[in-house]
């Protein structure tokens, strides 16, 4: 998932959009010198509440100094930590990130929303056991998020335990119908597990779900292509690649939990001369064209989330 939807995901889920503020008549005392310790707690609340306001408008640099001031004023309350931690973890400072979050849990220990962000946290620096740990122990406390179901799929994935890996995903679109992503993960195990027509099928569950996503549709593409259809899984391919160009990069595939041996299904279908030539078309355009939206005489699909 983007780091910008599981951002907004973890701070929801975490009931933190919007921080309690005490009721007091005014935030500071004009003729006092020094504030009392509840003055500066709602003043450290405060700028938290800023600071998720901030997240909306992916204003993450201005965010984060409030975040930090936030934690010295309001150091008992786990909702600064909380948003500290969340926000190191987007702009990836990920040991500094699990550091304050750990922080935040000893302040709310029943605070799944924690325990989810360690687990992403965990997940980015290649500890799949120790994100798989957070966040089985996250559901334990709140089941019912899709986002966190997904990560945990990924976390199995990367440890090789397939069938939990699809318990898992399957229980994310189960809780949301629209969650494309976890459909196109089942495919991903499917088709390494050589159960190309269940892979094929996942595939195009996600497609039907949002047909505006490249990834699935490239999937597709190429295991039509694997297996002789030729035509339809270059059209299909082609119209993927026109979507978001960055699905012809291996590497960038290899980051999306592809597996090998889509990995070099992939790599023979890029090198024929029809998907050279689209590729080659992507590459003498600006980076940010490759992931917007084609003309409407060329492309009918959106880039993706």
């Amino acid at each position: 998932m983007p780091k910008l939807n599981w951002l907004f995901c973890v701070l929801a889920c975490a009931g933190v959009w919007s921080i309690s503020l005490p009721a007091t008549g005014q935030a500071f005392l004009p003729y006092t010198p020094e504030l009392n310790a509840e003055q500066l707690e709602q003043q450290g609340l405060q700028l938290a509440e800023e600071a998720i306001q901030l997240v909306r408008f992916q204003q993450y640099e201005l965010a984060l100094p409030r975040a930090k001031l936030a934690t010295q004023l309001a150091p008992d309350r786990y909702e600064a930590w909380f948003i500290l931690g969340s926000l190191y973890i987007q702009q990836e400072e990920l040991d500094e990130g699990i550091k304050v979050l750990k922080t935040a849990l000893t302040l709310a220990p029943e605070e799944a929303g924690i325990k989810f962000t360690l687990g992403n946290a965990y997940f980015q620096k290649g500890d799949y056991a120790a994100a798989a740990t957070e966040l089985e122990e996250g559901l334990a406390m709140k089941p019912d998020v899709p986002a966190a179901l997904f990560d945990l799929g990924n976390a199995y994935l990367k440890l090789a335990k397939y069938s939990e890996a699809i318990e898992s995903y399957e229980k994310a679109v189960a809780q949301d119908k629209s969650f494309w992503p976890a459909m196109n993960n089942i495919g991903l195990i499917e088709y390494e597990q050589g159960n190309v027509d269940e892979a094929l099928e996942r595939w195009q569950a996600a497609v039907a779900i949002d047909n505006e996503q490249a990834e699935p549709k490239l999937a597709v593409a190429i295991a039509l292509f694997s297996q002789g259809k030729q035509e339809e899984g270059t059209k299909l391919g082609e119209e993927a690649l026109l979507h978001d160009g960055r699905y012809a990069d291996v590497e960038f595939l290899r980051e999306n939990l592809w597996g090998e041996r889509l990995l070099a299904d992939a790599k023979a279908f890029f090198a024929t001369p029809k998907m050279q030539a689209v590729i080659a078309k992507l590459q003498t355009q600006p980076a940010e064209a490759q992931t917007q939206p084609q003309p409407a005489e060329t492309q009918e699909q959106k880039p993706p989330q």
